[in-house]
């Protein structure tokens, strides 16, 4: 593959773009919801969407289980970094089957950025309630492994051996350590976070059920944590963490010790 970036690949005649791209999608989830290699449903409409510009170095991918469909079940947005290395700025997998919840929208339709510019707050108090974390529309599909093998093939392809991500909050940061992610930056936020929710005794007592997103459990359970970093209980937003991973790679960090979901 001559492209090695995503500005490189921008470049190219929409047909290569395409080609090239679609390879992030993994083969199990066109098997799960029938699709076709080509991601076109059988009028011929495609099912998968672009937003990239030749001499643009980032680009957008959804891709749709039926024509449509209003959320994707695969949305990925990519840049280059300075190095012209790939980070994963947003990846996201929908169940379309289950159901949604309005936490990336406010009642009058504004934009919420996932819940970090504002929060519609009784959208997000649903989504907890039903078992999500901060920032999912509808449950996941638990294909992150077939998802993680099939961009480390997409990198791998590119001529990488690494790739970086920048985990939205707390428990994505925690989901990518345990598929095999280090810091750039952040670990010392974590492994402080971590202390906190476990050494902390002014820290535990702000977990007092005061509302349903600073629950007492959050102490061990990661998905509660977040929401509770998420409403703010640092007394900062969680900002500023920057992830990398080498292709078939484990760097076998854990600053959520003794944490589960």
């Amino acid at each position: 593959m001559s492209a090695s970036t995503i500005g490189a690949i921008n470049l190219l005649p929409e047909h290569e773009k395409r080609e090239i791209y679609r390879r992030i999608v993994p083969i199990e989830l066109l098997e799960r919801f029938k699709l076709t290699p080509y991601l076109t449903d059988i009028q011929g409409r495609s099912l998968l969407k672009f937003k990239y510009q030749p001499g643009n170095t980032s680009v957008e991918m959804s891709l749709y289980h039926k024509h449509g469909a209003r959320d994707p079940i695969l949305y990925g947005h990519l840049s280059d970094t300075m190095h012209g290395q790939i980070h994963i700025l947003l990846y996201v997998l929908n169940d379309p089957a289950s159901p949604r919840f309005d936490v990336d929208i406010m009642p009058d339709g504004q934009p919420t950025k996932f819940g970090t510019s504002q929060r519609n707050i009784e959208a997000e108090r649903d989504a907890l309630n039903f078992g999500l974390a901060p920032g999912q529309i509808h449950r996941g599909l638990g294909m992150l492994p077939a998802a993680t093998a099939a961009f480390e093939h997409f990198v791998a392809d590119l001529g990488h051996d690494m790739y970086f991500a920048e985990p939205l909050y707390y428990h994505n940061a925690i989901i990518f350590e345990r598929y095999g992610f280090a810091y750039q930056t952040g670990k010392k936020l974590m492994e402080g976070i971590q202390a906190k929710f476990t050494r902390d005794t002014d820290f535990i007592q702000k977990l007092d059920n005061s509302s349903v997103f600073r629950q007492t459990e959050a102490q061990q359970s990661l998905r509660l944590r977040s929401w509770a970093i998420h409403d703010g209980i640092l007394g900062e937003p969680f900002t500023n963490v920057t992830m990398y991973k080498r292709v078939g790679k484990s760097a076998g960090i854990n600053t959520g010790e003794g944490c589960h979901w």
